[in-house]
């Protein structure tokens, strides 16, 4: 079974090697499902905004052809896997990991090519929710006198993909939220003085997380308090993908020598609305790749966040590291806007100093907790590593 997004970047390791054991006691479709299915997770997040999808073409129990989406608007798997088996794929079996899609996009639809290469039978683990999908590509497959069999490991379909699923279901992104704390829950001393909580170990690990999101996420405290660069910063790494730098700034205090605004990639700023007509936000713009958004208030004057992250699902944001400080942190856990949770702490203690999390909407009882779902716990160096899932999204 897949970890969750955070564990299976721990892992780093393809996920076949980790169940090749599981084949013993697999029916047929079940061991070329699991093929496929590991096909796809070769592919990492560099298939965002696209799901990771796998295939396989199997004839007479011999493998024929196989395929992964690698990257946006590059060819689907199924088209890998039957440019792979040529000919030889009339009267195949498919086995693909999501439903094919059949309307056109960056691509031609898959649907249409496994029909004109005189497929037989195709298994699929699961219906792709795209509403351009969503059941479609299924139909055109049995239209077309192809045997179409559903739901052979859907939930390991489902886990792998679940920063996708996320986005079509909610229309937002999948958000992790990194911090580090001494033991007893402090960020920092009480003069703000926070290099270093963590061990290099433990650092070196978020970089190599920050490779595999699409976006690094902090508030306007964050950036004045330690003026961040907010990229990947790993030696052993080359043409290394910079996430986009996105800062919550509700009244558009970033300063414009902050260090993120000149460093490689993009930075996203969101404020309120009546900011935008600001010298501040001119000054910014001129800084280099650098976007200021404006995202409607609420009563008390906070930015909408769930705007802000719809904003960025339509712009195909499709995982989040969450690195900011107590008041953003409490607003995303106070309003369910964080999927899992990725904690390290230091063997340190400081007696005082500043929270994690600062709520003011104090929990009175033990019952109303935010639950935490398939925890587990590692060493990072001298670092404990506390990973979890919130509660009812495992």
């Amino acid at each position: 079974m897949f970890a969750d997004f955070i564990e299976e970047l721990l892992e780093d390791k393809h996920w076949a090697l980790a169940n090749l054991h599981s084949f013993l006691d697999e029916s047929e479709d079940e061991r070329w499902m699991r093929m496929a299915l590991s096909l796809a997770a070769t592919a990492g997040s560099q298939t965002h905004p696209n799901p990771r999808v796998g295939c396989v073409l199997v004839k007479e129990g011999q493998l024929i052809g196989q395929g992964a989406h690698l990257r946006a608007g590059t060819p689907h798997a199924e088209i890998h896997a039957l440019r792979q088996a040529g000919p030889e794929a009339k009267g195949a079996t498919a086995y693909v990991t999501l439903e094919p899609c059949s309307h056109y996009g960056r691509t031609p639809p898959c649907a249409d090519a496994l029909i004109q290469a005189g497929i037989k039978r195709v298994v699929l683990a699961m219906v792709d929710p795209d509403l351009r999908v969503s059941g479609r590509g299924a139909a055109k497959l049995q239209a077309a006198g192809i045997d179409v069999k559903m739901g052979v490991m859907e939930e390991e379909a489902r886990r792998l993909n679940k920063p996708y699923l996320h986005v079509q279901t909610t229309h937002m992104p999948y958000v992790v939220w990194k911090t580090a704390s001494t033991l007893d829950g402090r960020m920092a001393t009480s003069t703000g003085d926070s290099r270093w909580v963590s061990g290099e170990k433990s650092r070196q690990m978020v970089h190599y997380w920050r490779s595999r999101v699409d976006a690094v996420m902090v508030g306007i405290g964050t950036v004045l308090a330690d003026n961040p660069q907010l990229t990947v910063r790993l030696s052993h790494m080359r043409d290394v993908r910079q996430p986009i730098r996105i800062v919550i700034d509700t009244h558009l205090h970033t300063p414009p020598a902050a260090r993120l605004l000149s460093e490689p990639g993009r930075t996203l700023i969101y404020c309120g609305q009546q900011f935008l007509q600001s010298e501040q936000k001119e000054e910014l713009i001129s800084q280099g790749d650098v976007e200021v958004v404006g995202v409607a208030t609420d009563v008390n004057g906070r930015l909408d966040l769930r705007a802000m992250l719809a904003d960025l699902a339509n712009r195909q944001v499709v995982t989040v590291l969450l690195e900011s400080g107590p008041t953003l942190s409490t607003s995303f856990l106070e309003q369910g806007l964080v999927q899992e949770i990725a904690w390290f702490m230091a063997p340190k203690l400081l007696l005082s100093g500043k929270s994690t999390l600062l709520s003011q909407q104090p929990i009175t009882r033990m019952s109303d907790a935010l639950q935490l779902d398939s925890v587990k716990v590692r060493m990072v160096g001298q670092d404990i590593l506390l990973t979890a899932v919130l509660g009812g999204q495992s």
